[in-house]
């Protein structure tokens, strides 16, 4: 690479993150849009292997997606609400057992003193919450409609983002062969070799860990189903979401999990129900779920995934977060390829 490619490269870099910062508000739609298009796209190619036009393959890949998410948010939508309107009535039995139960012990086993004031404003503050709404939907209602001009552009960005992954999976192998036709000769072979390396890091984490996590959270929720927990959807969700970072939706679930259980069952015997349940979870995903949906193929690591989702949310916020991981496997890649020159260099090998 010639020292003006470094130049004009870099430039590049900082004028489309400069972009990126201005124009965080309106980009959610399009990042939305090329991750549907990159997870469709090989589905799409495998139709135009089977003498499918691109266009049918595209709009049959499109309705399939589009008929999963509907089906999916009537039949977990409902219920979700249910559970989290019994969580809010779980909330103030949490806040009497804080005052009448943990802070005793805290004050008595570690001398730890809680304000008696803090506990009554904190129960005092969720009664006052609780009572305030007749329904979580009223809530979301009145907070939606607020503003009817933030309302049309909430509405027009999520109506934007079928558009937009529809036309980009269409287009992907064109937008790809161009970019790749107006690369600088003399990079054309190394860039190829990290771009092929970052979807696979991508291919590898991203689709697969995403399967890995609706896995678990089916796991998780049917086996709290099992054990009869009633917020067991919930906390199934919570800790598929999660498992993004391995073994965090582990913690956080059996975590919620043994809380829920406490107050619902008063019981030792559900507690070991539920550990057993996110035990087998674990060993799923160990033994079935990560060899078979990611492979062995190099991910992100765990603390790579937690800074990078962080950076990328405290920088340019949920956009940030959207293109965190992605961004995150391109910078690794590129890491690890200046590391393997760097200890081939004449620098590295000085004096030997």
């Amino acid at each position: 690479m010639t020292v003006s490619q470094r130049w004009f490269f870099l430039v590049i870099a900082l004028i489309c993150g400069f972009f990126v910062y201005l124009l965080q508000p309106i980009l959610m739609p399009f990042i939305l849009g090329i991750l549907i298009a990159y997870l469709g796209d090989p589905i799409v190619d495998r139709f135009e292997a089977w003498k499918c036009p691109r266009t049918l393959g595209v709009t049959i890949v499109f309705l399939g997606f589009t008929l999963i998410t509907v089906l999916s948010l009537l039949l977990i939508i409902p219920s979700l609400i249910r559970q989290i309107e019994l969580l809010r009535g779980v909330i103030p039995d949490a806040v009497l057992w804080v005052e009448h139960v943990l802070a005793p012990w805290l004050a008595e086993n570690l001398g730890w003193q809680l304000d008696k004031l803090s506990t009554d404003g904190i129960r005092q503050a969720v009664q006052e919450k609780l009572s305030g709404h007749g329904s979580l939907l009223a809530a979301i209602a009145k907070k939606v409609t607020v503003s009817s001009i933030s309302m049309l552009v909430w509405a027009a960005n999520l109506m934007l983002v079928p558009v937009v992954s529809f036309y980009l999976m269409r287009d992907w192998d064109l937008i790809v062969g161009r970019i790749h036709s107006m690369l600088p000769r003399n990079l054309e072979g190394t860039v190829t070799h990290l771009a092929k390396e970052s979807d696979e890091v991508l291919g590898s984490f991203l689709k697969g860990q995403l399967l890995v996590m609706l896995s678990l959270g089916v796991i998780y929720a049917i086996g709290l189903w099992i054990v009869g927990l009633d917020l067991a959807l919930l906390i199934g969700m919570v800790a598929g979401l999660s498992s993004i970072v391995p073994y965090l939706g582990f913690i956080v679930g059996i975590g919620f999990a043994i809380i829920a259980a406490m107050f619902q069952f008063h019981d030792w015997l559900p507690l070991v129900y539920v550990c057993i349940v996110f035990g087998v979870g674990q060993v799923l995903e160990s033994v079935l779920l990560t060899p078979i949906l990611v492979g062995d193929k190099i991910g992100l690591h765990p603390v790579a995934v937690i800074f990078a989702i962080m950076a990328g949310g405290q920088l340019f916020g949920f956009t940030g977060v959207l293109i965190a991981l992605p961004v995150a496997a391109v910078v690794m890649v590129i890491l690890r390829f200046a590391y393997s020159g760097y200890k081939g260099s004449h620098f590295y090998h000085a004096g030997q």
